[in-house]
């Protein structure tokens, strides 16, 4: 496995992980403020991290000079933001009606979307993805539905936020190979913040005390939830394929049932544990089923022994 790979791979896991459990901290945010202030006010803080440490992140990671902000940049980081802050606030207002465990396994359900969105526009899905993402639906919902298990309002809310989220991995998969990913990270932190910002002036009441009482879960989503989580997605989607990337991220579902269970008492039965190892599964057969590789252009008998010598190389250049 490539380098690169391997470590957007690992990028995309720790992701997962801080996003599952920064669901705790949007549930509870919600106990004091509404839900467009808490992902105005978190984003926000998010920006107000990034953007001093922009000059010193590209310093240390840059191979070349970063070139200067312009138009494409700035319409893809606001493409980003927008349909960050429609899919955020669409999960924000359905945890106000249903369950962290719940709201996981649906918005996971964009493992599946992303895919079939991008074979609209022409690209191409493998049998290993698909396997992969029927395999992590079905442990999705092992985890997830429970006896009984009724469509409420907030999960409805939560179905319409996966279809989001699935456009939004193809933006960042989009952008993120064509610009600076720290730049473009900042750019949908500013976005988001201002229209959940806007959105909480118009439609809810906005009391400093509250605000300061919904100050730790604040914290935590803005520094953990958005500055790292969202930040890591868009560096190690720089390297990884929109559907791959999908399935990895899904896994946000596990966590957040994991820390719905430890942290807010929500029952995790011996079949969530089962759809857990499924998912896990299914991420493990997208990423290791064979994949068919194009041919190789006709070689001189020097340029082959190059090549023989030293392929490590040649997957550096093929990125």
């Amino acid at each position: 496995m490539r380098k690169e790979a391997l470590r957007a791979d690992l990028l995309m896991l720790l992701t997962a992980m801080i996003w599952g459990s920064a669901f705790v901290a949007q549930r509870l945010g919600m106990d004091s403020i509404g839900p467009f202030l808490y992902s105005g006010l978190r984003f926000a803080l998010a920006a107000l991290i990034l953007l001093p440490l922009l000059p010193i992140l590209q310093r240390r990671s840059a191979d070349a000079p970063v070139p200067p902000v312009n138009r494409q940049l700035l319409l893809g980081g606001g493409l980003m933001g927008l349909a960050l802050a429609l899919g955020i606030n669409l999960q924000q207002v359905g945890l106000l009606f249903t369950s962290v465990t719940n709201s996981g396994f649906i918005t996971g359900l964009y493992v599946i979307i992303v895919p079939l969105l991008g074979l609209l526009i022409g690209h191409k899905t493998g049998l290993g993805i698909w396997l992969g993402a029927c395999l992590a639906v079905v442990g999705m919902f092992l985890l997830s539905v429970g006896e009984g298990f009724q469509v409420a309002s907030g999960d409805w809310l939560q179905l319409a936020g996966a279809c989001v989220w699935g456009v939004h991995v193809l933006l960042v998969g989009f952008f993120a190979g064509r610009h600076d990913p720290l730049r473009l990270a900042a750019v949908q932190f500013v976005t988001c913040a201002l229209i959940s910002l806007l959105l909480a002036v118009l439609f809810e009441e906005i009391r400093l005390d509250a605000i300061i009482a919904a100050g730790p879960a604040i914290l935590y989503g803005g520094l953990f939830g958005v500055a790292i989580g969202f930040t890591l997605q868009v560096v190690a989607q720089k390297h990884a394929i929109a559907s791959h990337a999908a399935i990895i991220l899904s896994l946000e579902a596990v966590f957040a049932a994991i820390a719905g269970a430890l942290l807010l008492g929500e029952s995790l039965e011996l079949r969530g544990y089962f759809g857990c190892a499924l998912m896990f599964g299914g991420m493990l057969l997208a990423q290791l089923w064979p994949r068919q590789l194009p041919p190789l252009p006709a070689l001189t008998e020097t340029a082959a022994g190059a090549d023989a010598a030293d392929p490590a190389d040649r997957s550096r250049a093929a990125l």
